[in-house]
């Protein structure tokens, strides 16, 4: 084929293409094909281990910004969940691919920065963790507004490690 024949196929395809094309939406902040969410730049998950103690919180690397903190002691399967709030609340209401819970929580005033802290009592067992350990997100609603906490791909074995260390 000759290239004269081919550059005005090749320009009305082009326009077809760009007359598809649309501007992001606020729910286009899935990834990808498969409709998980996209990471924050700047945030992940973050698991430590200090004895038998293990931790897994969602935030700002090496800061006191911390959006959600699970807490345990090594095979017990209990955790101590911890979110940051702008007001005083009576629960962490959770979700992760379609699992959700709701914990009673305690409040208190944040130290380190303004708002406050809820702090529960769940379990790894639980459902919503079972599928935030498989799909390396979860999401914390307060006031009917739902904000996602997303693995970075590197952050994924730490999150394994953390269930793993709980048990």
């Amino acid at each position: 084929m000759r290239l004269s024949r081919l550059i005005p196929s090749l320009i009305a395809v082009s326009a077809v293409a760009a007359c598809a094309t649309h501007a992001p939406s606020p729910g286009d902040a899935l990834s990808g094909a498969s409709g998980a969410p996209a990471a924050t730049p700047g945030l992940d998950w973050f698991m430590n281990r200090d004895g038998s103690e293990a931790s897994l919180a969602y935030g700002v690397a090496n800061s006191d910004e911390v959006k959600l903190h699970l807490l345990c002691q090594a095979g017990t399967g209990a955790l101590e969940v911890t979110a940051s709030s702008e007001k005083p609340g009576r629960e962490i209401h959770l979700e992760s691919g379609g699992d959700t819970e709701r914990y009673a929580a305690t409040s208190e005033p944040a130290v380190v920065h303004e708002g406050e802290l809820l702090t529960a009592h769940a379990a790894t067992k639980d459902p919503v963790f079972q599928r935030f350990r498989r799909l390396g997100w979860i999401a914390n609603w307060a006031d009917g507004e739902r904000e996602v906490y997303v693995a970075h791909p590197t952050a994924k074995a730490g999150i394994e490690r953390f269930f793993a260390v709980c048990g």
